[in-house]
């Protein structure tokens, strides 16, 4: 269960829910991920039946580290959560340490979305949030960040009628 339906309000409904994009985990987990693989698959493969060496040990411990790289980097990303409901943004981050944003819709000022073209291309960018008398929130590398605004400028405005 989402930390946004743990901790809605009552009359509230969750209408969506976004986390950080896929691309937060290419440079600092999948790259290392696959080199430690290939390494350790290539010594584990080559020295498979060598007696007199440890080289299949090292690649299987490769193998293991890659696979904790791998984990480590899927639940940093999974720990970042976006949602908006009926009555306010939530946005929460971290695993063990948490830092948490919920503004009411009403006190949002504006919303604004940043995307590069590698951005544009692979659906990903930054979503800045800036509450009435607040300071600006970026929240970079967000999955479908447009979707995201469109949801939100959408329960602004029903509020407004």
């Amino acid at each position: 269960m989402s930390y946004a339906s743990k901790h809605l309000i009552p009359d509230e409904k969750l209408l969506y829910e976004t986390r950080l994009s896929w691309v937060v985990l290419f440079w600092p987990v999948i790259v290392p991920t696959l080199i430690l693989l290939g390494i350790g698959g290539y010594l584990v493969y080559t020295y498979a039946n060598a007696d007199t060496n440890n080289m299949k040990e090292i690649g299987v411990g490769l193998i293991v580290v890659a696979a904790l790289v791998f984990g480590i980097g899927l639940t940093k990303r999974n720990a970042t959560e976006m949602a908006v409901t009926n009555k306010r943004v939530l946005i929460k981050q971290g695993v063990f340490g948490r830092r948490t944003l919920e503004i009411l819709l009403q006190k949002i000022e504006s919303i604004a979305v940043e995307e590069s073209m590698s951005g544009r291309m692979l659906g990903f960018g930054t979503v800045i949030v800036r509450g009435t008398g607040g300071t600006p929130e970026p929240f970079k590398k967000m999955a479908h960040p447009l979707e995201f605004r469109r949801h939100v400028e959408e329960q602004v405005e029903s509020l407004m009628k």
